[in-house]
């Protein structure tokens, strides 16, 4: 057998059909009838008021800060074990990163923590949803009105998972998802921003289009076509949404193929865990996931980093995750430091993703299992 992939993004639908299309229409910029069929499909599916498609979700989570109009200062709360955009987004917003530790189970933050970590200075607070698995909003929007804050889920992971029956992204005032090359559904590089709160849909649609009021114009509501405020290009290119629009009808497809995964992946994997080798986390009632990440947690850094070499060894692209961006260069920049969120760098430094994507069928998944437990051995 080759090597298997951590991931691999393959056509599930009419993505060739599509983009050929797109390339025979003459209009391949943006916001052209891809892009807003794609718009139309997310808005429908979601309930949201709005749906943006952007260029990336930092995209997204650049508009949704920038919404913020944050000043000098102010902070934004946010889990340091997620991507560098959701803080960069932050910094690059004005404002300053408070980083909270995660919880264990689900990998996302601990909402028990959050309100120690606010300030009079304290803006918003940013969830991420690790893995497709829904942060405890239950617990978060009460602390977050209790203290006037805006909620900006990080819904990256997220497309097709919900909490307590509504889609991630839907529940903050904004959510940002990706359509990267790496994620359930994507285009290459794609994002979408969810405005749930109807008061930032006008100035959420400037800021996209480059700051000017391109939408107002091509809806007829405008005679001239100007620079009304601040933005950049945050736009989708047709192409992309061409071929997104064949991943999105397919959306249901592809989450349940891998939500089937991820229960194989358990079913293979208890008996290492019932072991004490490895600790693996069932579904968390509260969310439902969309199987984006399987992952487990070897038992110390150093068993972590051997299990990896050794699944690289046997062909199998088993990969780590986030460095914590609080112990990153630019997080010690900005005055954090290593050991100041113990779990999260227990946690980081223990996790193990096994390859999850689409056309992973029985033998690769079987030969991912049989190297893990190969690792551990029947002693463990």
């Amino acid at each position: 057998m080759e090597r298997i992939p951590y991931n691999l993004m393959t056509p599930v639908g009419r993505e060739a059909e599509y983009v050929a299309e797109a390339m025979n229409s003459g209009r391949i910029g943006s916001s052209a009838r891809f892009t807003r069929t794609c718009e139309a499909f997310l808005r429908d599916r979601l309930g949201a008021p709005e749906v943006l498609l952007t260029s990336s979700c930092t995209s997204s989570l650049e508009i949704s800060v920038r919404l913020l109009d944050l000043q000098p200062g102010e902070e934004v709360i946010l889990p340091s074990f997620t991507f560098v955009t959701t803080a960069s987004a932050v910094v690059r917003g004005g404002g300053r990163p408070v980083f909270v530790d995660i919880e264990p189970g689900t990998m996302n933050i601990d909402c028990r923590k959050i309100e120690a970590a606010i300030t009079p200075k304290t803006r918003a607070v940013i969830p991420v949803h690790y893995a497709g698995v829904g942060c405890d909003l239950e617990a978060l929007q009460p602390i977050a009105e209790k203290h006037g804050l805006v909620i900006i889920e990080d819904a990256a992971q997220a497309i097709g998972s919900t909490y307590q029956g509504s889609p991630l992204g839907t529940i903050g005032s904004l959510g940002a998802i990706s359509f990267h090359e790496t994620k359930n559904i994507g285009c290459g590089e794609g994002g979408a921003l969810i405005i749930n709160d109807p008061s930032l849909i006008e100035r959420a649609r400037i800021i996209r289009d480059k700051g000017t009021n391109r939408f107002e114009f091509e809806g007829g509501k405008a005679d001239k076509y100007t620079w009304v405020g601040i933005g950049s290009s945050y736009a989708l290119a047709e192409m992309n949404a061409a071929y997104l629009l064949g991943q999105l009808e397919a959306l249901d497809h592809v989450t349940e193929r891998r939500r089937s995964l991820h229960q194989r992946y358990i079913q293979h994997l208890r008996p290492l865990a019932d072991r004490g080798c490895i600790e693996i986390f069932e579904q968390p009632g509260l969310a439902g996931s969309n199987g984006h990440i399987f992952y487990l947690l070897a038992r110390s850094a150093d068993e972590q980093k051997r299990l990896l070499a050794h699944c690289q060894a046997s062909k199998v692209l088993a990969v780590f995750h986030y460095v914590p961006l609080h112990s990153s260069p630019m997080g010690r920049s900005l005055g954090w430091q290593a050991g100041d969120l113990p779990i999260t760098e227990d946690l980081a430094n223990r996790l193990v993703r096994l390859p999850m994507f689409e056309s992973l069928d029985d033998r690769m998944q079987l030969k991912i299992v049989q190297t893990v437990s190969a690792f551990f051995g029947p002693e463990g």
